[in-house]
C-alpha cells in the first residue's frame, strides 16, 4: 500500500506546476516546454521518483523538497506561486512528511532555511507581496518550531531570526505583517530560551570562533522616504522583481524594484526628484500585549504551557502561543491552511530531541562585548548580513548556545537608547523579547548569557528609566523586576542602583515628571517587596554592608512619607508605599503565625537572642537552594549573623560614614576619627588603610590621591599599590584600573611618585618584561600623555591629535635602547583612543556614567559583590523594629482619611497584624503605641458626653476601631503596658455616656434589698458636676435647640445610640475583666495601676468616674484571686488613699468600703492572703469617725456577711480584735481607737514614724488579756489596820485594776507596742462602773442590731468562740450593751447636737455641728447616703419601728450575755482540756474560778446589771430577772470571799446606785417595781454568800455600804412599795447574821457587842430608829462611836442623792479651765501616759495633786463634796504609798470611781459621765 503522504506530495507538486504553467501562458501567450524550463523539469524529475516508491522515507528529504525550494529561490516567478511552494513546503513541515531520524535531514532543513530566507520573486503590487512575506514568516516559525527545526545549525537560526527581524522593523510594511513577525519573533525566543538548559556551554576558544560568523546586525532600517515617494510614483512598472535577501545581485534597470531584506531597506533606482518626505514619523507602537489574543497569551500562559513541552510525547509545538492561539480559538492568519495548520501542529514533540542537561561551567566570553557598539560600517542599503556558506563534507552541528547568545546579545543590543540606530519601535521589540526570554528559561545557570546581563542589559535598562517614553519605561521596569526575581545573588550592585534610580523617580520633585511614571516606579518596589525574602536581603546584604547605602531603611522612610498625602486627598501613589509597607508586616506576621503553629513558641523563649536555631535552619536552606553559591561575605561571621553581629555592623557603618565624611574634608583627621573609634589601629597600619582606601567607594577620589602620594607616606602607597592584582593585564589595562582608583594630582613630582610605584609592582606582578623599570615607567607616562592628547579639549584645539606613528615614533628605543613590541603599541594606541581612562571626579554625561559603572562591575567582582540569599524570616524582628513606627503612622493616616471599606479594612488588618507581631516577639512599646493609635479613631476621647452616643453611634469607622482595640486587648492583652490608659478612658467614655453592657455598672451591695445597686445616676448628664444652683439657672436661660434635646431624643439619635449599644455589645468590654486572670503579671499590674490612677479631680474625673474605676479593678482583683498576692499592695493602698483622705462622706467612700468588704469576704479563704486582707480592715478604722458612721450600714452588713462565711478563717487574736473594734465602732459608734486615727491623721505628734500607706500593725502585749479584774480588796485598806495596803497593791496591780496611774516607769512602760494597745479601743476599764467608760459617738440602731446579729452568730457557735476572741466579744457585747441603753436614745439625741471630740492633742479639728453639716449630699449624685443616718429622724423624735429595733437589740444582747455567762465555765475548761492534750506553748488556759470570774462572769454581769438600768420597763424587767439567775446560777457557787466582795463592788453597788437616779420619769411605778427586786436581789446574795464573805477584812465596809444602800432606798421611792420592803428585807439580813453571832466580837470579852454592831445600829438608826427595838430589844450599845464615820456621813448621804446636773443643758460645753485639768489623768487614750507637751499639763507628774487642787471651785450643780475625792486621788494618782481611807470610801460610792468628776460633767439621765468629755 503506497504512503498517503506520497499523494500529498504529488498534490502539491500538480498545484505549484499548474500555477507555473498558467502564468506562462497568461504572459507568453505559448504553452512552456517542461524540459527547456528548469523549474518544471525538476517538478518532473520528482513525480518519476515518487511513482517509484512506496515509503516516503525511501528517499532523502531533499529530493523531494529540492523543486519546491528552487521555486522560492527562483528569481523569476512572480509571488502567487512563490507562495504556493512555501505553502507546500510549510504543510510537509507541519504534517511531520520529514522524518527526523533521517540522516539527509538535516541538511534538508539547512537548504530549506537558507531558500527560505533568500526567497525571490517578482512584485506585483504591495498588498500581494505582504502575503508572499507573511507565508515566509509562517515557514520559519514552522520549520523552527517542529521537531525537525532541531536539526538547524546556529547560523540558520540566527539567520532565521534575522529575516524576521527585517520584517518586523521594515517600517514600509504594513502593521498587520510586522505585528505577525513580531509574534513569530516571540514564539521563536520562547523556543529557543525555554530549550536552553539542554545546551552545553562549549570551551571558550570554540565559541571565540564560531561566534565571529554569527553576527546579527541592527540598524539602517528607518528611513523609509524613498518607499513612500514610490508609492506615489504614477507610472508603477508592470514588471517588478522583488528579491528577497541573498547574495548580490546587479541593479537591473530602472524597472526593477530590488528589495533585499537583509539590508532592510529596500529601495527603488528611479530617478525622480525626492521629495523632502519626513522619515521621523513613524507611526506610535502600540503596547504588543494588546495586539492579538496571541501574543497576550504567549506572555500569560508561560508557566502552563511550557509544563507540556516536558511532558514525554505530548503533541504540539514547542512554543506557547501554539497552543495558546488554540486555546483561544482566534487563528491570526487569513489563510485557511494556517487554522489547520495550528490543530494539526499539535501532533509533534520536542521530546524527540535528547535532552543535553548539563552545568553551565566555562566563563562568559566578553570577547566581542563590543560588537553592539561597533557601528562603523553602515551601507546604503543598511547593514549587511554576511552568511557563511557551508563547505561541503562538514557535518552539519545542530544549533546550541552560540546562536541563543548571539540573539540574546542582539536583543540587548536592540535596547540601548544611546545607539542612534535603534527606533522606539526597536528598543521596545528588543525589551518584549528579553522579558520572554526571561521569562523562559533560567537564563543565570549559563554563564556566557550572566556576563550580558551584569553588563549591557542592567545598563540598558537602567539608561531607559530615564527615558519620556512611558512604554518603554513600563517595560524596562518589567524587565528589571524578572532579573531581580531571578538574579539578584549575581547583580548586588546592579540592583542597588536600580534602586536607587527608582527612589529617585518618586522623589523627584520635577513638574515634568508624569504621575505615572511615580507611580509604576513604587509600584515595582512594591512588586519587589513581595518577593519573599527580598525585603530581608536588602536588609543584610545593604543595611548590614559597610559600603552599601541603607536601602531596606531608606526605602522605608520613602515609602512612610510617601504614604502621607500631602493635598489629604489620598491617590494611587500613597496606597501602594502603604502595601509595600504591609509587605513586610504581611510576612512577618505569616512566620509568627508559622512559628506558632510548629510550636516554635518554647524554643524561642529559650533562645533570648532569637535567630540562634533560625541561623541553623537557614544555612541548611541556603545550601540546598544554590549549591554553587555558598561564599559568605567577608563581613559577616558565619552564612546567617545573628541580629546582635548586626547591630555591631551596622553601629560600625555609622562610624565609618562619619569618619569616610571627615576624610572627605581632611583626610588625617578621618583616619584619626576611625582610629579614636578603634576601626583602624593605633599607629597607623598601612595595609589596613589602603585596603580602607580601596574598598570605600564613598571615599573622595581627589583626597585619596592627595593623601597615598604625601611624600611622608611613601609607606602607605607601597601598600596602596599592592592592593591591585596586574597580573596578565596589558600595562595601559593596569593604569587604567590603577588611575581609576584615585584622582590623579596635577604636580610632576607626584606623578613621578605614583607612577614609579605602580611600575615596580606591575613589573613584579608580570615577571618583570622590558629591559628595566625606567622604560617601564617611560611607557606609562607616555600612555597617560596619550590619553591626554587624544582627549583633552584644550589639547585638541592647539593641534590635532597624534596618530599611531607619531606614538611610535616618540617611543623609539626607549625599551633600554632597544624599540617596544610594535603590535603591543599599536593595541594600546587604540585602547586608548576608543575608550579614555576616566580621570574620576571630573566627567560628566556618558563617560562619566561609563566611569561609574565599570566601578561598579569591578566591585561586582570583589568579594564585596556577594549576595547572600536568605531564607524567608530570618530577620524579621529586626526588620518589624525598623518598621513598625512609619507603618503604624501610615496606616494610622490612612484608616483616618480613606472613605472606602476595602481601605480601611486592610488598615484595620495591618493594625492587627503588627499586634500579632508585637505578641509574639513581646514588644509591649510597639503594641501600646498602636492601642494609643487606634483609641484616637474610636471617637470616644474627643466627644462631650452629651453628643457622644449620637456621634459615636453613626460613625462605622469608629466602630471599627472600637471593635479593633477590644479585640487586640482580649487577644494580646499579655503585652499592654501603658496602652491600658487609654482603653481605660475609652471605658470611662462609655461609661458616662452610659453605653455599657448592664452587667459592668451593676455592682454589690450588702445593703440594697437586690444586693446589687447601679453605678449610673438617673438625671441627664448635661448638669454634670454643676452645682444645682447652676444647674437652674441654665434650664432658665434654654435656647431653642436645647430645648428640643429636652423634649426627648430624635430618631436618628435613637438610632445612633442603638448602634452604639450593638458596637459596644461587640466589643464585650467585660472580657477585659474576666480574662484578666490569663494576663501576664506585668501587664496585670500595669492594668490596675491606669484603674488606680482614676481618682476624682476638678478637671478630669469625678466621682462616678472613680467609683466605676474602683468597681473594675475589685473585679479584677478577684478575677485573679489565685495570685491575689502580688497585687494586694497596689489595691490595698488604692483603698486606703479613698478611705482615710476621705474627708466627707460620698459616694465613692461608700464604694471603697464596700469593695474593701466584699474582697475580704471573698479572699479570706485564702490562707496566704487571709492575714494581709484582715490587717487591711483596719483602714476602716483609720477613717474619720464621722465619715465612718454613714457607712456603718454597709459595714455592719459587710462585716455580718464575712462573719457568716469566715469565721472559721481568722485565728489571730489580733484580726480578731480588729474585727471587734469594727463591730464596736459600727454598732456603737465607739471612736477608733486613737492610735489607729493618730496614724491616718499625721499631725498626731506620736504618728511620727509611720507613713501614710502603711497600717500601724499592733503586737498585742502578752500581759493586755491578763487585764486582770484584781479584787477590790487591793484597793482598800482594812479600817483594823491604819496604814497597811491589804495584799500587794503594786503599781501594776493598781493599772489592771482600771486605774490610770502615771509614774515614771510607767510612761517607759506603756508606749505604743508593749503597753496595753491592743487595736481596739481597750481604754483601762474602770471596773467599779456598769458602763465601759467609753465615749459613744452617735449610732445607727440598723447597723448596732446587724452587728448584735454578728455576735450572736459567733456567740451562739460553740466552735466560733476561741481563747483569741472570748474577752473581745465581752467587751463588744458591754459596749453594745451601753450603745442600746434606753434604746439607743442618747445616740439620738446627740446626733442633731454638738458633739464634741477630745479636742488634746489637736486630734481631731472640731467642727460645729459635725453630724449635719458634714452630710452635705452630694449635688452630682441621687444617691442619698444609705447609711441609716437620714437626717430627717434627728428632729422628727424617734419613729415607731425604732423601738421596736431597739427593743430587739437590747433583748438579743441580754440573752447572748446571759448564754455566754452560762456556758463560760464549760468552754474554759474545754480549752484547758484542749490545751493540755496539744501541749501547745504560749499563753496558759486557767479554768479556775479566779480566771472565769474576772474575765467572763464580772463583766457579763456589769454588762447585764447595766440594762437594769435601762428606761424601758420591759427591758429592766427582763435585765434584772436574767441578772438574778446569772448570779444564782451553779458555777458561781465556787467563787470565794475576794470575788464575792467584787461582786457586790462591781455589780450591785453600782446597779443599786444607778437605780436611784430618776432613769425614767415617765414610768415611776416601773421604777420602783425596778429597785426594790434591786434590793432584794442584793439582800439575797448577800444572804446567799454570807459564810465567805465574813473572812474578809473589809466585811464591815461592805455591811456598812449595804446599810447605805438600804436609807437611800428607803427615801427613794414615791409610794410605799420601797418603804415596806426594804426594811423587811434589812430585818431578815440582820436576823441571819445574828443568828450566825455575827455581831459578837471575836475578842476574849465574850459575848459582848464587836464594833460592827455599834457601827450597824448607828446607821440604821438614821432612817429606821425602831427597827432595833423591834429586833433586838435587849441589846444594848456600850462603846462610843468613833468620830471619823460621823465627819463623813453627811457627805456619803450628799453624795448619794440623785444629782443635781440634770438642769444643765446636756450640749452645754465645760468651764473653760477644766480640759487642761484633764492633764495626765486622762485614760481615755489606749496609749498610756503621753509624752508631757502632747497633753495640756505642761509640768511633770509630780505636779498632779496641786494640778487637781482647783475642783472645789467647781459650780455648783454637781452635787457630791470634793474632799472626799481629794484623798483618794492623790495617792492613786501618783502612785506614791497611799493614806489612810476612811472604810466608807468605797469606791461603788464615788460616781464613776475615776478622777473625771473631777470636771464639772454635764449628766443627763446618763449612766457614764466620761462621755460626754473625753
Amino acid at each position: 500500500m503506497v504512503d498517503k503522504n506520497i499523494y500529498i506530495i504529488q498534490g502539491e507538486i500538480n498545484i505549484v506546476v499548474g500555477a507555473i504553467k498558467r502564468n506562462a501562458r497568461w504572459s507568453t501567450h505559448t504553452p512552456l516546454d517542461e524540459e527547456r524550463d528548469p523549474l518544471l523539469h525538476s517538478f518532473s524529475h520528482l513525480k518519476e521518483v515518487l511513482n517509484k516508491v512506496t515509503e516516503l522515507s525511501e528517499i532523502e528529504p531533499n529530493v523531494f523538497l529540492r523543486p519546491f525550494l528552487e521555486v522560492i529561490r527562483s528569481e523569476d516567478t512572480t509571488g502567487p506561486i512563490t507562495g504556493l511552494a512555501l505553502t507546500s513546503v510549510n504543510k510537509f513541515l507541519s504534517y511531520a512528511l520529514i522524518d527526523p531520524t533521517h540522516e539527509g535531514t538535516a541538511e534538508g532543513m539547512e537548504n530549506m532555511a537558507d531558500a527560505v530566507t533568500h526567497a525571490r520573486f517578482v512584485g506585483t503590487d504591495p498588498a500581494s507581496d505582504e502575503v508572499v512575506l507573511m507565508k515566509i514568516l509562517q515557514v520559519l516559525r514552522t520549520l523552527l518550531l517542529t521537531p525537525v527545526g532541531a536539526h538547524l545549525t546556529n547560523e540558520s537560526v540566527c539567520e532565521i531570526m534575522q529575516s524576521c527581524f527585517r520584517i518586523c522593523f521594515e517600517m514600509r510594511l504594513s502593521e498587520l505583517l510586522r505585528k505577525s513577525a513580531e509574534h513569530t519573533l516571540v514564539d521563536m525566543v520562547q523556543l529557543l530560551f525555554t530549550r536552553l538548559p539542554q545546551f552545553k556551554e562549549e570551551p571558550k576558544n570554540y565559541m571565540g570562533t564560531n561566534m565571529k560568523k554569527l553576527k546579527m546586525r541592527a540598524g539602517g532600517m528607518s528611513d523609509s522616504s524613498k518607499w513612500k515617494k514610490q508609492k506615489r510614483s504614477p507610472r508603477a512598472p508592470r514588471h517588478v522583481t522583488k528579491v528577497i535577501p541573498g547574495s548580490e545581485q546587479p541593479a537591473s534597470s530602472g524597472t526593477t524594484l530590488s528589495s533585499n531584506l537583509s539590508g532592510g531597506m529596500p529601495f527603488i533606482d528611479v530617478p525622480t526628484p525626492i521629495s523632502s518626505a519626513s522619515s521621523e514619523t513613524a507611526s506610535a507602537v502600540v503596547s504588543p500585549s494588546t495586539d492579538s489574543g496571541l501574543e497576550f497569551s504567549s506572555q500569560t500562559t508561560s508557566k502552563e504551557d511550557l509544563t507540556d513541552l516536558e511532558q514525554p510525547g505530548s503533541p504540539g509545538y514547542s512554543t506557547v502561543a501554539e497552543s495558546g492561539s488554540s486555546e483561544l480559538g482566534v487563528p491570526e492568519q487569513p489563510e485557511p491552511q494556517e487554522g489547520a495548520h495550528v490543530e494539526k501542529a499539535q501532533s509533534t514533540s520536542v521530546e524527540s530531541i535528547p535532552e543535553v542537561l548539563e552545568e553551565c561551567t566555562s566563563p562568559a566570553d566578553h570577547s566581542d562585548s563590543a560588537s553592539v557598539h561597533d557601528m562603523d560600517y553602515v551601507n546604503p542599503r543598511g547593514v549587511r548580513f554576511t552568511q557563511s556558506s557551508q563547505k561541503e563534507g562538514t557535518a552539519l552541528v545542530p544549533y546550541g548556545l552560540p546562536c541563543i547568545r548571539e540573539l540574546f546579545r542582539f536583543l540587548i543590543s536592540l535596547t540601548n537608547p544611546h545607539d542612534r540606530h535603534n527606533s522606539e519601535v526597536m528598543i521596545h521589540m528588543g525589551l518584549h523579547l528579553l522579558t520572554v526570554a526571561l521569562e523562559s528559561a533560567p537564563i543565570a545557570q549559563c554563564q556566557t548569557l550572566l556576563g550580558l546581563i551584569k553588563d549591557e542589559m542592567c545598563r540598558h535598562l537602567f539608561q531607559l528609566l530615564s527615558v519620556e517614553r512611558l512604554n518603554l519605561y513600563a517595560a524596562s521596569l518589567r524587565v528589571c523586576f524578572l532579573l531581580f526575581e531571578s538574579m539578584r545573588e549575581h547583580l548586588k550592585f546592579q540592583l542597588e542602583m536600580y534602586i536607587k534610580k527608582l527612589m529617585e523617580i518618586i522623589t523627584v520633585e520635577n513638574p515634568k515628571m508624569p504621575y505615572e511614571m511615580k507611580e509604576m516606579a513604587l509600584e515595582a518596589i512594591v512588586q519587589l517587596w513581595h518577593i519573599p525574602s527580598f525585603v530581608t536581603e536588602l536588609y543584610i546584604n545593604y543595611d548590614c554592608d559597610y559600603y552599601c547605602s541603607n536601602l531596606f531603611e531608606d526605602l522605608t522612610k520613602l515609602l512612610s512619607k510617601n504614604a502621607f498625602p500631602v493635598s489629604g486627598q489620598l491617590y494611587t501613589t500613597h496606597l501602594l508605599s502603604l502595601d509595600a509597607l504591609l509587605t513586610v508586616i504581611d510576612s512577618t506576621e505569616a512566620h509568627c503565625q508559622a512559628k506558632v503553629l510548629n510550636n516554635l513558641i518554647q524554643q524561642e523563649r529559650k533562645e533570648a537572642a532569637r535567630p540562634g536555631y533560625e541561623a541553623v535552619d537557614g544555612t541548611r536552606e541556603a545550601n540546598n537552594t544554590d549549591k554553587k553559591f555558598t561564599r559568605k561575605p567577608p563581613r559577616f561571621s558565619c552564612l546567617l549573623p545573628d541580629p546582635r553581629e548586626l547591630i555591631e555592623i551596622k553601629n560600625k557603618k555609622k562610624l565609618l560614614i562619619t569618619g569616610t565624611e571627615q576624610f572627605n574634608q581632611k583626610p588625617k583627621k578621618g583616619i584619626q576619627f576611625l582610629q579614636e573609634k578603634g576601626l583602624l589601629t593605633i599607629p597607623m597600619d598601612n595595609t589596613e588603610v589602603a585596603q580602607w582606601l580601596r574598598e570605600n567607594p564613598r571615599l573622595d577620589k581627589k583626597m585619596i590621591g592627595e593623601f597615598v602620594s604625601d611624600r611622608k607616606s611613601i609607606d602607605l602607597l607601597e601598600s596602596f599599590v599592592s592592593t591591585f592584582s596586574f597580573q596578565g593585564l596589558r600595562l595601559d589595562e593596569a593604569l587604567r584600573l590603577y588611575l581609576e582608583a584615585f584622582r590623579l594630582p596635577g604636580e610632576a613630582p607626584v606623578i613621578q611618585r605614583l607612577l614609579e610605584a605602580f611600575t615596580e609592582h606591575w613589573r613584579n606582578c608580570n615577571g618583570s618584561p622590558f629591559a628595566n623599570s625606567d622604560a617601564c615607567f617611560a611607557l606609562a607616562y607616555a600612555v597617560i600623555m596619550l590619553n591626554t592628547d587624544q582627549h583633552n579639549h584644550n589639547v585638541r584645539k592647539q593641534n590635532a591629535p597624534m596618530t599611531l606613528e607619531e606614538f611610535r615614533k616618540n617611543l623609539k628605543g626607549v625599551n633600554g635602547g632597544k624599540d617596544f613590541e610594535q603590535d603591543i603599541l599599536e593595541d594600546m594606541y587604540h585602547a586608548i583612543k576608543n575608550e579614555e581612562i576616566v580621570m574620576p571626579e571630573e566627567q560628566t554625561g556618558l563617560v562619566r556614567e561609563n566611569y561609574v559603572w565599570n566601578v561598579l562591575l569591578h566591585r561586582g567582582a570583589t568579594p564585596e559583590g556577594i549576595f547572600l540569599r536568605v531564607p524567608a524570616g530570618s530577620y524579621d524582628l529586626d526588620l518589624f523594629t525598623m518598621t513598625w513606627g512609619p507603618t503604624i503612622a501610615a496606616l494610622s493616616y490612612v484608616f483616618d482619611k480613606s472613605l472606602e471599606e476595602t481601605i480601611i479594612q486592610k488598615a484595620i488588618s495591618g493594625f492587627r497584624k503588627c499586634a500579632m507581631i508585637s505578641a509574639h516577639y513581646g514588644l509591649s512599646d510597639v503594641f501600646d503605641n498602636l492601642i494609643i493609635s487606634l483609641c484616637k479613631f474610636t471617637a470616644l476621647s474627643s466627644e462631650s458626653i452629651e453628643n457622644l452616643p449620637t456621634v459615636f453611634g453613626s460613625n462605622p469607622k469608629a466602630h471599627i476601631a472600637a471593635k479593633t482595640v477590644f479585640h487586640l486587648a482580649h487577644r494580646h492583652g499579655d503585652i499592654l503596658r501603658e496602652g491600658w490608659k487609654n482603653i481605660m478612658e475609652a471605658m470611662l467614655q462609655l461609661f458616662r455616656a452610659q453605653l455599657l453592657p448592664k452587667a459592668m455598672v451593676e455592682v454589690e451591695d450588702f445593703v440594697d434589698p437586690n444586693g446589687k445597686i447601679c453605678l449610673q445616676r438617673e438625671e441627664t448628664p448635661s448638669n454634670r458636676g454643676e452645682s444645682t444652683v447652676l444647674s437652674f439657672v441654665s434650664w432658665l436661660t434654654l435656647s431653642g435647640t436645647e430645648q428640643s434635646s429636652v423634649r426627648g431624643p430624635s430618631t436618628e439619635n435613637q438610632e445612633a445610640k442603638r448602634m452604639a449599644l450593638d458596637c459596644i455589645k461587640q466589643c464585650d468590654p467585660e472580657k477585659m475583666i474576666t480574662e484578666s486572670k490569663f494576663l501576664q503579671l506585668e501587664s496585670l499590674q500595669e492594668l490596675m495601676k491606669a484603674l488606680v490612677s482614676v481618682t476624682p479631680d476638678e478637671e478630669t474625673y469625678d466621682e462616678e468616674d472613680a467609683a466605676f474605676c474602683l468597681e473594675m479593678l475589685l473585679r479584677i482583683v478577684l478575677e485573679n484571686r489565685d495570685r491575689v498576692g502580688c497585687v494586694w499592695q497596689t489595691v490595698r493602698d488604692h483603698l486606703y488613699h479613698l478611705c482615710v483622705q476621705a474627708q466627707d462622706f460620698c459616694f465613692l467612700v461608700e464604694r471603697a468600703v464596700v469593695g474593701l468588704l466584699r474582697l475580704a469576704i471573698r479572699l479570706l479563704r485564702r490562707e496566704e492572703i487571709s492575714g494581709q486582707v484582715l490587717l487591711s480592715l483596719r483602714i476602716l478604722l483609720l477613717m474619720k469617725p464621722s465619715v465612718l458612721s454613714r457607712v456603718s450600714h454597709q459595714v455592719a452588713y459587710g462585716l455580718h456577711e464575712l462573719l457568716k462565711t469566715n469565721a472559721a478563717n481568722i485565728h489571730s487574736g489580733d484580726d480578731w480584735a480588729t474585727l471587734f473594734t469594727l463591730l464596736e465602732c459600727i454598732g456603737s459608734g465607739v471612736k477608733p481607737p486613737a492610735a489607729l486615727q493618730a496614724t491616718a491623721r499625721a499631725d498626731a505628734p506620736d504618728a511620727g514614724a509611720q507613713s501614710d500607706s502603711e497600717l500601724p500593725s499592733y503586737h498585742p502585749n502578752d500581759m493586755s488579756l491578763d487585764r486582770g479584774y484584781t479584787s477590790d480588796s487591793e484597793v482598800y485598806t482594812d479600817h483594823g489596820r491604819p496604814g497597811k495596803i491589804h495584799r500587794s497593791a503594786t503599781d501594776a496591780d493598781v493599772v489592771n485594776s482600771g486605774w490610770l496611774v502615771v509614774g515614771k516607769d510607767d510612761i517607759d512602760n506603756s508606749k505604743p507596742g508593749p503597753g496595753p494597745s491592743r487595736p481596739g479601743p481597750s481604754p483601762l476599764v474602770n471596773q467599779y462602773s456598769l458602763t465601759v467608760g467609753l465615749d459613744l459617738g452617735p449610732h445607727d440602731t440598723k447597723s448596732l442590731l446587724k452587728c448584735v446579729e454578728s455576735l450572736s452568730f459567733i456567740v451562739r457557735d460553740a466552735a466560733h468562740i476561741t481563747p483569741d476572741n472570748f474577752e473581745l466579744c465581752v467587751k463588744t457585747l458591754r459596749i453594745f450593751v451601753e450603745a442600746s441603753l434606753n434604746g439607743g436614745c442618747k445616740s439620738q439625741e446627740k446626733r442633731g447636737k454638738s458633739h464634741k471630740y477630745d479636742n488634746k492633742g489637736n486630734r481631731f479639728k472640731k467642727k460645729s455641728k459635725e453630724g449635719s453639716m458634714l452630710r452635705r449630699p452630694r449635688t452630682s449624685s441621687q444617691h442619698a447616703p444609705r447609711g441609716g443616718h437620714s437626717d430627717d429622724d434627728e428632729d422628727e423624735g424617734v419613729p415607731a419601728s425604732y423601738h421596736t429595733v431597739s427593743l430587739q437589740v437590747s433583748q438579743d444582747l441580754l440573752d447572748l450575755m446571759h448564754t455566754l455567762h452560762t456556758r463560760a465555765a464549760s468552754i474554759y475548761s474545754s480549752w484547758a482540756e484542749e490545751q493540755r492534750h496539744l501541749e501547745t506553748g504560749g499563753r496558759k488556759i486557767e479554768a479556775d474560778s479566779r480566771t472565769l470570774w474576772a474575765h467572763c462572769w464580772c463583766p457579763l454581769l456589769q454588762g447585764i446589771a447595766c440594762l437594769c438600768c435601762d428606761a424601758r420597763r420591759q427591758v429592766r424587767m427582763q435585765a434584772l430577772t436574767y441578772l438574778q439567775r446569772a448570779l444564782l446560777v451553779h458555777d458561781l457557787q465556787k467563787l470565794d470571799a475576794l470575788e464575792w466582795e467584787s461582786c457586790f463592788n462591781k455589780v450591785l453597788f453600782p446597779l443599786l446606785t444607778k437605780l436611784l437616779e430618776n432613769i425614767s420619769p415617765a414610768d415611776v411605778g416601773g421604777m420602783e417595781e425596778t429597785r426594790m427586786r434591786a434590793s432584794t436581789l442584793l439582800a439575797k446574795v448577800f444572804l446567799q454568800h454570807l459564810s465567805p464573805l465574813l473572812s474578809l477584812s473589809t466585811f464591815a465596809a461592805l455591811w456598812l455600804t449595804i446599810l447605805d444602800f438600804m436609807d437611800k432606798y428607803m427615801h427613794a421611792g414615791s409610794s410605799d412599795l420601797l418603804s415596806e420592803a426594804i426594811p423587811e428585807s434589812l430585818k431578815n439580813m440582820l436576823l441571819v447574821m445574828d443568828t450566825a453571832e455575827i455581831f459578837h466580837s471575836a475578842d476574849a470579852r465574850g459575848g459582848s457587842p464587836s464594833a460592827l454592831w455599834e457601827i450597824t445600829w448607828e446607821r440604821i438608826d438614821c432612817f429606821l430608829p425602831h427597827l432595833r427595838d423591834e429586833l433586838f430589844k435587849q441589846t444594848v450599845i456600850q462603846d462610843p462611836v468613833p468620830m471619823e464615820p460621823h465627819a463623813s456621813k453627811p457627805l456619803a448621804s450628799a453624795h448619794l442623792t440623785p444629782a443635781a446636773g440634770d438642769t444643765r443643758s446636756p450640749g452645754h460645753p465645760p468651764p473653760p479651765d477644766m480640759p487642761s485639768e484633764l492633764g495626765t489623768c486622762d485614760f481615755e487614750k489606749p496609749e498610756g501616759p503621753r509624752p508631757a507637751n502632747s497633753s495640756s499639763s505642761g509640768s511633770p507628774v509630780a505636779s498632779s495633786p496641786s494640778r487637781l487642787s482647783p475642783t472645789p471651785d467647781a459650780p455648783p450643780p454637781l452635787a457630791q463634796s470634793p474632799l472626799i475625792l481629794q484623798p483618794l486621788a492623790s495617792p492613786l494618782q501618783v502612785g506614791v504609798s497611799p493614806m489612810t481611807l476612811p472604810i466608807i470610801l468605797n469606791p461603788a460610792l464615788i460616781e464613776a470611781t475615776s478622777p473625771v468628776p473631777l470636771l464639772a460633767t454635764p449628766r443627763s439621765t446618763d449612766p457614764m459621765p466620761t462621755s460626754e468629755v473625753n
